[in-house]
């Protein structure tokens, strides 16, 4: 728990840091209306839909018919649990309420926060990696970087934790920077942040364990794997509607 709690403060010091150089960044410079204000609301509100929506979404999605009989215990959060995917909508909600209180496109305000998620998303696996917990599937003792984790038993794995703090982590953080800093059509940045993830994510769970009580589903994929196909289909949709509703504004 002290772990994870350095790890969230340090996601959170990476976006405040992150999203203040945004401000600097096309079309946000340009526009004026973005302040250093914002990023604080957006961060308290981002913060708001990660453990409300982390939270009902593990229970809706891993484990609807338990938490259904036992609903009190949708708050013991102290016990454990909450998913990436259920949070990501969370702070969708969220940042739509920011979006419509201030009157900004919601596109717009996803592009802006888009670029400032993936190293949150790294310090978090970091803590999983440092906890022992979501530890990867069996791997061949030939492997060099194989490990044994406590509680997994005797036999050597991947160590899939740091493969998504490189994958959905670093490598999704230096994409997106690099895409935002020239000038896409707005929602482009949301798109690219969408697909990338759920085909990073969906890679990274080959070599991920899957979970004790749901082991793998239809056609041999993971429960990660399957909330990843919506993302994918809808950041690939996403980005061509992006760039048509910009050639019509301009047609």
């Amino acid at each position: 728990m002290h772990w994870y709690g350095l790890m969230y403060l340090a996601a959170f010091a990476l976006f405040v840091a992150l999203a203040r150089r945004r401000l600097n960044h096309p079309p946000f410079a340009q526009l004026g209306a973005w302040k250093p204000q914002d990023v604080e609301d957006i961060l308290f509100l981002g913060v708001m839909g990660v453990i409300l929506g982390g939270r009902i979404g593990y229970c809706l999605f891993y484990k609807p018919d338990y938490y259904a009989s036992n609903p009190l215990e949708v708050f013991a959060v102290w016990q454990g649990g909450m998913s990436f995917h259920g949070g990501m909508l969370g702070v969708i909600a969220a940042m739509v309420w920011f979006a419509r209180s201030r009157q900004r496109p919601f596109l717009q305000v996803m592009d802006f926060v888009a670029p400032c998620v993936p190293t949150g998303l790294a310090t978090g696996r970091l803590g999983n990696f440092i906890n022992g917990e979501l530890w990867g599937r069996a791997a061949s003792a030939e492997l060099p970087w194989a490990m044994v984790f406590r509680g997994a038993g005797d036999l050597p794995r991947h160590p899939s934790q740091i493969y998504q703090f490189l994958l959905e982590g670093c490598l999704l953080f230096v994409v997106l920077w690099l895409y935002a800093r020239k000038p896409h059509a707005t929602g482009r940045v949301a798109a690219v942040f969408l697909g990338g993830y759920g085909l990073l994510r969906f890679v990274a769970e080959y070599f991920r364990e899957p979970d004790s009580f749901l082991g793998l589903l239809s056609l041999g994929l993971s429960m990660g794997q399957w909330l990843c196909v919506p993302m994918m289909l809808g950041g690939i949709w996403l980005w061509v509607w992006a760039g048509r509703a910009q050639g019509r504004m301009h047609g």
